[in-house]
């Protein structure tokens, strides 16, 4: 039996800034719906990610940030970061480590991610 995570959920305190912070970003908007007046849940993922991320009214009880950084995974660290700055994000400088390359950046809600690259599985 395969045990997969595919949704991470998020506190945030402004539903329309997040979606529109992770859209500027480049994930994608899977769903936005409101069965209820006091539910409305948005998920989004990651181009080429099979986990998404899922935030809302109604959703995550608990005040944020998130207890802990989210990574993101990629295959050219300065290009997520490019992209970051591009989309007007506070992204770091690339951290490079001997086990891996890190961009670290927050979310308006004080998230925290880690985009990480490492190059032994890029590089031969």
């Amino acid at each position: 039996m395969d045990w997969t995570l595919e949704v991470a959920f998020l506190p945030v305190t402004d539903v329309d800034r997040a979606k529109d912070f992770y859209t500027r970003i480049g994930f994608n908007p899977d769903h936005d719906q409101s069965p209820s007046d006091d539910v409305r849940f948005v998920q989004m993922t990651p181009p080429g990610s099979s986990c998404s991320i899922a935030f809302g009214k109604g959703i995550v009880e608990k005040a944020g940030p998130n207890a802990g950084p989210l990574m993101l995974c990629v295959s050219d660290i300065h290009a997520a970061r490019t992209q970051l700055i591009e989309a007007g994000v506070d992204a770091s400088e690339v951290d490079e480590q001997p086990w891996g390359h890190f961009v670290y950046f927050t979310d308006p809600d004080g998230n925290d991610w880690n985009v990480q690259y490492l190059p032994y599985r890029y590089e031969s």
